[in-house]
């Protein structure tokens, strides 16, 4: 049987490349490893030759970093899976993106879903674009030029942060309010939202609310307090949360 997804590794420390070589070939049979890089340029020449369906991607190497391997390229056009050894300050980019990392030491089932996801993705128009959108939030870190990759039925949307009003609990799906009316339904669940958006001016208010504190219009103090936000749509605020609420708001 062919090989379901070629796949290029970029990794300067020896232990770990051959730790995810070893774990590539043992069990990941579907992966057809085509070459490996060390530093900066040579990931950038090999890249270009051989055009691989995805790469392993240190995030730190010796001449530099994984994101700068990514500038250089010509072409965007492969799935790509982040390794590094530490929460790096670039994995909130990369949630924001949709991409995938892997921390080391890397641990043998989240390699093994990542891979999948990778081939599951691997003929997806979107690839280019999520990491166009990656580099655009590295570029500008400050949260009103943020942006979020959200992945509906209908396809792949990026959605401004400061545009999310707040987001809403729909079972294992989250409905995103945005500014000016629109509105999106998500197959993430809300807990994964609310740790991708924390400490961008948000806050969990209750069990199926997770809203932007820069978009409340009025905090209501009537039938055990709730929370009005722009737009005119009614968010619920939890007694326990109450406290934490109101200082964040500086009420």
């Amino acid at each position: 049987m062919n090989p379901k997804i070629t796949a290029l590794i970029v990794e300067d420390e020896f232990h770990s490349r051959e730790t995810l070589k070893g774990f590539l070939r043992e069990y990941c049979p579907e992966v057809q490893l085509v070459e490996e890089a060390t530093n900066v340029d040579d990931a950038v020449n090999k890249i270009a030759v051989h055009r691989p369906e995805l790469i392993f991607l240190d995030i730190e190497l010796q001449t530099g970093t994984g994101f700068d391997v990514l500038q250089r390229l010509n072409h965007l056009n492969f799935q790509l899976i982040f390794t590094t050894a530490f929460e790096h300050y670039a994995i909130k980019a990369i949630k924001f993106s949709s991409l995938d990392y892997l921390l080391k030491p890397i641990d043998l089932e989240e390699l093994q879903a990542a891979v999948q996801k990778a081939i599951e993705r691997k003929e997806s128009e979107n690839r280019q674009e999520l990491i166009e959108n990656l580099l655009g939030n590295l570029t500008n870190p400050q949260s009103e030029h943020q942006k979020i990759c959200l992945s509906t039925a209908e396809g792949v949307e990026f959605i401004p942060i400061k545009d999310i009003l707040f987001c809403e609990a729909a079972g294992s799906y989250t409905k995103f309010f945005l500014s000016g009316g629109k509105e999106l339904l998500v197959s993430k669940n809300l807990k994964e939202y609310e740790i991708i958006l924390q400490n961008q001016h948000f806050m969990r208010t209750h069990n199926s609310f997770l809203i932007n504190l820069q978009e409340v219009k009025k905090y209501v103090r009537s039938d055990g307090g709730y929370i009005i936000m722009n737009g005119g749509k009614q968010a619920n605020l939890s007694p326990s949360k109450k406290d934490e609420f109101l200082k964040r708001m500086g009420f």
